[in-house]
């Protein structure tokens, strides 16, 4: 695990933003040439989606990788949170202007859909994230950059729900992203120190 950490260290993590772009630039070139099947609006939309997801997951397992198996990948953590937030505007941008096609329609829409309601508060959620992900945000936040960035479990969540609610019938994918987000951030609870509390609290006598 050193060696592999060391390799690491190595490798820079801004690639993550080109490679980001130019696969949603792939996938709309799929769509505009008709490669993306009968509905190729949805399935952009989708699959833009299932990749934020896939990237919310992995930045929620650097954390509890690093504790639990020593496997660092700290450097990487920003990269892999603006890449997410890259996927979650574009989905966003996808469902908005070649979905809906209309400003009236997306407000009626966050309105009326609860799983629209849903995804659109993950988003609001990643929102600040994104913008105070940067050095200067960093120092001029100080301790209170670390809570505001807290966010990022409750957009999980969301954007877990949201996938939960917007597919048809039942699925066993979205099921699972729901079960590995909540699994993975029970992970980063320090459960001994809980007990710990737990127990002192019980034994303190009361008046």
């Amino acid at each position: 695990m050193d060696r592999l950490n060391k390799l690491l260290r190595n490798l820079p993590a801004w690639p993550a933003y080109p490679v980001s772009l130019l696969y949603i630039g792939w996938l709309v070139w799929l769509g505009a040439t008709g490669q993306l099947g009968v509905e190729p609006v949805e399935t952009l939309e989708h699959e833009l989606g299932k990749v934020a997801l896939y990237l919310l997951v992995a930045g929620l397992a650097v954390t509890p990788l690093r504790r639990y198996v020593g496997l660092n990948l700290m450097k990487f953590r920003r990269a892999i949170g603006l890449s997410c937030f890259i996927f979650v505007l574009a989905h966003l941008l996808v469902w908005a202007v070649l979905d809906v096609q209309a400003l009236g329609r997306v407000w009626a829409d966050i309105l009326r859909r609860p799983y629209v309601t849903v995804g659109m508060a993950g988003f609001l959620l990643l929102l600040p994230l994104a913008i105070t992900s940067n050095n200067l945000s960093v120092r001029k936040l100080g301790p209170r950059w670390r809570k505001l960035h807290r966010l990022t479990y409750g957009a999980a969540i969301l954007g877990a729900v949201h996938y939960v609610m917007v597919v048809k019938g039942f699925q066993i994918r979205p099921i699972l992203f729901l079960v590995a987000i909540l699994g993975l951030l029970a992970l980063r609870i320090r459960w001994k120190s809980v007990i710990q509390s737990v127990r002192r609290k019980n034994l303190t006598p009361t008046r």
